[in-house]
């Protein structure tokens, strides 16, 4: 047999099988640092709660800084927003429960973008030396402007929300949530850099010493900072103790419409109290100190009504304490989300209006805008709440109880505001009724686990429908209720009046990481300039 030769300068003809084959290989290596963005953001989701998998932020930001490391800016950006959506994609799905996908895409369409240009600032630092310290400042940079702009910002899905059961946790008292956050971002971006630089020895048969001190000190540093900073951690009573009742009275039903069965919210929660009294007065539990109400137990205004005047004030003596009441009132004209101190004996004595109101929950911005696209959203929010300017610290049978309503818990500067006014303990009274059975209420809980670790402060959180809880100063919950239950939760508490380094310390932190992304973000500019000068020539 002899073989057919291919004429001179005939191109060699090519197996379509392996053409093919090798399309699909090179469109799968140009896809994959995409597809491991968006990945490493759900992993990252995955981290937080109602899910203890708290440990999965760290190789999500190792394959971060992965997909990132050498990108061009505009690599970065498309990259970082991939991996915000990936992230915030399934965490604030909760947002559309009731009002449908709109305002949720919307909210993460815009909420990534934040993300994306953190993944520029990341992308453009990745080759300077200390990388990972360079990255962790830039993300914790990026969390600093989301919870600022728009609209008053929105924190949700800061990384240290995510971190109420891992080891990390003890940093919030040091630092707060930046330096919580940055100490995991950190050390997600040093696994990364580590596991890099050991290919490139295996490949080379050399080892950087420099940047791989840096790398190992990425890693240990925040886990030898954490347990150093467990020394801060104590749920030690300073100033005694106090026994509280928190109520969860329940509503009629989940959802928006739960708005429209005010009185019987209210009477539920007059009812869950006496509930509550009658076993006090059987010696089944011990009698509260004061009790907690959550916010919007009563959206009728008792200062014009009188029949929730009545049964507020009948209530408070039944038990025979003081009742925070989360109302919503009118005063001159203008409506607010309110804490209304009620004494038994005194009736309403003191208040606190809501500081930090949600936007497109508690007033609209843009409105005519949005009631041209929707006027059923405009229809939600008929009225805008106006905000309360003072911190609201009420003196309750001796003790002063710091009021965080809601989405305040949310804010660094809201919850410390009570603390250094005075609070011994803090209340985070909510209404997650409208977010029927989603992650939101767990969501939200463990944020006031961060608060009271940060703070060195029990923390109670009285919700309308669940979870409520008390939350001992070291994060632990004691007590708990379930979800879209009328229960009610009394306990003896610590109070504490001393103040963490994050209390003393304040935003101070934050603006140091920022600096420090700023300068990383600077220097790694300037290079890039000068090196393209340098080619040029």
């Amino acid at each position: 047999m002899t073989a057919t030769a291919t004429s001179v300068g005939e191109p060699e003809q090519l197996d379509p099988q392996s053409t093919l084959a090798s399309r699909v290989a090179g469109l799968a290596r140009r896809l994959l640092p995409a597809v491991a963005a968006a990945l490493s953001g759900v992993l990252l989701y995955v981290s937080f709660p109602p899910r203890s998998l708290w440990w999965l932020a760290l190789p999500a930001f190792a394959v971060f800084g992965w997909v990132l490391r050498g990108r061009t800016w505009k690599s970065g950006f498309g990259l970082g927003y991939l991996f915000g959506l990936g992230f915030l994609l399934p965490l604030l799905v909760w947002t559309g429960v009731e009002v449908g996908p709109g305002p949720w895409l919307a909210l993460v369409v815009i909420e990534a973008v934040f993300v994306g240009l953190v993944g520029v600032g990341i992308a453009v630092a990745s080759r300077l030396p200390g990388a990972p310290v360079w990255a962790a400042a830039l993300w914790i940079a990026g969390e600093a402007a989301r919870a600022r702009v728009p609209f008053g910002g929105f924190p949700w899905g800061k990384i240290a929300f995510g971190q109420a059961d891992g080891v990390f946790l003890p940093l919030a008292a040091l630092g707060g949530t930046p330096v919580l956050g940055f100490a995991v971002v950190l050390c997600g971006f040093g696994l990364y850099e580590l596991a890099r630089l050991a290919v490139e020895a295996r490949r080379t048969h050399a080892v950087r010493r420099a940047a791989a001190s840096v790398a190992l000190l990425s890693v240990a540093v925040p886990v030898v900072g954490a347990l150093g900073a467990r020394s801060l951690v104590s749920d030690t009573a300073e100033d005694g103790t106090a026994t509280v009742a928190v109520i969860q009275g329940n509503v009629p039903r989940a959802g928006l419409d739960f708005n429209s069965q005010r009185r019987a919210v209210l009477d539920y929660h007059v009812r869950e109290t006496e509930r509550l009294a009658a076993e006090i007065r059987a010696g089944k539990v011990p009698r509260p100190d004061f009790v907690l109400w959550p916010e919007n137990s009563s959206d009728i205004d008792p200062f014009r009504n009188p029949d929730a005047y009545a049964v507020i004030d009948g209530a408070a003596q039944v038990i025979g304490a003081p009742i925070s009441v989360g109302g919503v009132v009118v005063k001159d004209g203008k409506l607010y989300n309110e804490q209304i101190l009620w004494d038994p004996s005194k009736g309403p004595t003191d208040t606190y209006d809501k500081r930090q109101i949600q936007p497109f929950g508690e007033y609209l911005p843009l409105r005519s805008l949005i009631g041209a696209i929707n006027s059923e959203w405009t229809s939600m929010v008929r009225q805008d709440f106006s905000r309360g300017s003072e911190p609201g610290v009420f003196t309750m049978d001796g003790t002063k109880v710091g009021l965080v309503t809601c989405y305040e818990a949310a804010f660094d500067w809201a919850v410390r505001s009570e603390v250094t006014d005075g609070a011994q303990m803090i209340s985070v009274p909510s209404n997650n009724a409208t977010f029927d059975r989603s992650e939101m209420t767990y969501q939200q809980l463990a944020m006031s686990r961060i608060r009271a670790v940060e703070h060195s402060r029990t923390v109670t959180v009285p919700v309308t429908s669940g979870v409520s809880a008390v939350i001992m100063p070291d994060g632990e919950i004691t007590q708990k209720t379930g979800m879209f239950v009328a229960d009610s939760l009394v306990q003896k508490v610590p109070l504490r009046s001393s103040e963490t380094p994050a209390t003393r310390l304040g935003v101070l932190p934050e603006m140091l990481l920022v600096l420090i992304a700023t300068g990383g973000l600077g220097w790694a500019v300037v290079t890039g300039v000068r090196q393209r000068r340098a080619g040029g020539v």
